[in-house]
């Protein structure tokens, strides 16, 4: 009886132990978070976000301009915040993340000065995710896109000018793309397949380093349908536009092999190119 009735008394003792504990612990965590979101100026909070960019320490640096527009939301520098907190997105590969604040930037600051840099940081954000030529292309695309908005609406800025020289290189990628799978119809002897993927080189990226492979891949094509009039026109646009190209050489001598040499035909397509080089 005595050990049956002391026994409510000890799980009565533990139990109130227990409960302070949780208490202390609760509070504890309590002050902490208070800590952690404890009110702070705008000066050392933007401040705060400058010396983790320095430091390389960008994951830092998106919290504390995150905080700088969540503590002053009505502040110029929670307008730039927003800015460096995506920049900072950026510079640590967050791309996702990037953009998305700088849709918001753009939406929310159309006026703002530095709204030409958060429409180049875009396209920067596309640009640097652009994979091999053998991998879909769709952020190719974009790139191409946000880049072409930069040049249209800031041209005679630095930013302007720096995604120009861009375009020529998400230009190029993009006609080597269609060269990659021009070539691989043309293995496969698809040989309307390839001709329109080289077509689409001419046509769309003409100032590209692609432009002399693809008009001696459509004098080969051209010859193996049998279609001498467009085999001729193709070597002699590569002739009359890259004369020392080792690839007119070569386009020259497929042409040769069959007693015909390179001649331009006034109702081929390829005559624009013909006229675009004069």
């Amino acid at each position: 009886m005595y050990q049956n009735a002391t026994k409510p008394r000890s799980c009565s003792k533990i139990i109130r132990v227990l409960c302070l504990l949780v208490a202390i612990l609760t509070t504890a965590c309590a002050d902490g978070d208070e800590d952690s979101y404890r009110a702070r100026t705008v000066e050392h909070l933007y401040n705060s976000g400058v010396d983790a960019l320095q430091r390389e320490d960008y994951k830092n640096a998106v919290l504390s301009f995150d905080e700088v527009e969540r503590q002053h939301p009505y502040s110029v520098w929670a307008t730039k915040a927003q800015l460096m907190s995506a920049y900072a997105s950026y510079k640590q590969d967050d791309y996702n993340n990037a953009l998305v604040a700088l849709d918001r930037f753009i939406e929310l600051h159309p006026g703002n000065p530095d709204v030409g840099y958060a429409y180049y940081l875009k396209g920067l954000s596309y640009y640097e995710q652009i994979s091999d030529v053998g991998r879909d292309q769709k952020m190719t695309e974009l790139a191409l896109t946000a880049l072409r908005d930069v040049v249209r609406r800031f041209p005679d800025t630095k930013y302007g000018r720096d995604a120009r020289a861009k375009l020529d290189l998400v230009n190029d990628h993009l006609a080597g793309k269609d060269m990659a799978v021009g070539r691989y119809y043309q293995k496969r002897r698809d040989l309307l397949a390839a001709i329109n993927r080289f077509r689409s080189v001419l046509q769309n990226y003409q100032t590209t380093t692609h432009v002399p492979e693809a008009l001696l891949r459509l004098t080969e094509s051209y010859l193996s349908l049998g279609i001498t009039d467009e085999a001729q026109m193709a070597a002699a646009v590569l002739g009359h536009n890259f004369p020392g190209s080792n690839l007119y050489a070569d386009s020259y001598a497929l042409l040769e092999q069959r007693n015909l040499q390179p001649a331009q035909k006034q109702n081929s397509w390829l005559s624009w190119m013909w006229d675009w080089a004069n």
